[in-house]
C-alpha cells in the first residue's frame, strides 16, 4: 500500500510515516522544504527503509509544488491508496478579535483548508487508479475545528478547521459510489512542536491509532466523519 502524507518530517506526520514503514507500507513523505534541517528525521528514515520512502517537496500553498509531486507519483508508481492531509500552522494563539492580523488568517485557511485542497485536486486522479480496498483521505483536524464545543481564541486554526471537516463532509458524499473512506481526524492535544511539552497525548500512539482505521482494525460508526483517532465519533 502506498501512502501520501503531507507535513511528514515532524510531529504527527513523522510518527505516521514511522508507523507505515514499519508496517510494511510504501510512504511518500511530503515536506515544505527539502533542506537538510528540514528532512534530517526523514532523511534517517530513509537510511533504514530506503525503497520504501520517497521524500517529495510539497509546500501545500503553493500548487505547482503539488502538482508536481503528483507527476512525480504517477510516474514512479501509477497510483497511491492513502491520503493522508497532515501539513497545518496555528498561529495568533492568543490574540483577540481587535488585534487579529487578517494577513494571518489567510495563512491559516491557505495551509489548513485550501491546502488539502490542493492536495486532493491533484492526487485524486491516482487515488482512483488504485485497486486498494483500503482506500482513503484523512484529513488532520482538531476539536478546535467542533462548532458544539467552540471556545474562544485560535481564530484562524478554529475556522479553518471547521472548513476542512466541511470539505471532508463534502468529498463523503461525492466519492461515496467510489467506496473511498473520508475522514476528518482529531488526533488529541499531542506533545508536539504546534501541541507543546504540556500535552498529554503522544504523536506515537495517535499515529498507531490512525494506521488501525486504515487497515480497517476500528469501526466507524455516525454520521458524520468528524472522528477522534480512536474511532470514536466527534461533535461536529
Amino acid at each position: 500500500m502506498k501512502i501520501l502524507i503531507t507535513g511528514a518530517n515532524r510531529g504527527l506526520g513523522l510518527s505516521l510515516a514511522k508507523e507505515a514503514l514499519e508496517e510494511g507500507y510504501h510512504v511518500i513523505a511530503g515536506t515544505r522544504s527539502l533542506n537538510e534541517a528540514a528532512t534530517s528525521n526523514l532523511t534517517v528514515l530513509k537510511e533504514n527503509y530506503n525503497a520504501k520512502l520517497d521524500i517529495f517537496h510539497m509546500d501545500v500553498t503553493e500548487e505547482a509544488s503539488i502538482e508536481k509531486a503528483a507527476q512525480q507519483t504517477k510516474h514512479q508508481y501509477g497510483s497511491v491508496d492513502v491520503l493522508i492531509n497532515n501539513a497545518a500552522i496555528l498561529n495568533e494563539r492568543d490574540k483577540s478579535i481587535e488585534e487579529l492580523d487578517l494577513a494571518a488568517i489567510q495563512k491559516a485557511f491557505d495551509v489548513n483548508t485550501l491546502g488539502p485542497v490542493r492536495v486532493i485536486k491533484h492526487f485524486l486522479p491516482l487515488l482512483r487508479e488504485s485497486s486498494s480496498e483500503k482506500r482513503a483521505i484523512l484529513n488532520i483536524s482538531s476539536e478546535a475545528g467542533s462548532l458544539t464545543h467552540t471556545y474562544s481564541g485560535d481564530y484562524p486554526y478554529g475556522m479553518s478547521k471547521v472548513s476542512l471537516n466541511m470539505l471532508t463532509e463534502k468529498l463523503r458524499v461525492y466519492l461515496k459510489e467510489d467506496k473511498v473512506k473520508v475522514l476528518s481526524i482529531h488526533p488529541g492535544w499531542m506533545k508536539t512542536d504546534m501541541g507543546g511539552e504540556k500535552a498529554p497525548t503522544n504523536p506515537d500512539q495517535a499515529a498507531k491509532d490512525i494506521m488501525k482505521i486504515i487497515n480497517d482494525k476500528i469501526k466507524i460508526e455516525g454520521r458524520f466523519a468528524f472522528i477522534n483517532a480512536d474511532g470514536t465519533e466527534r461533535e461536529i
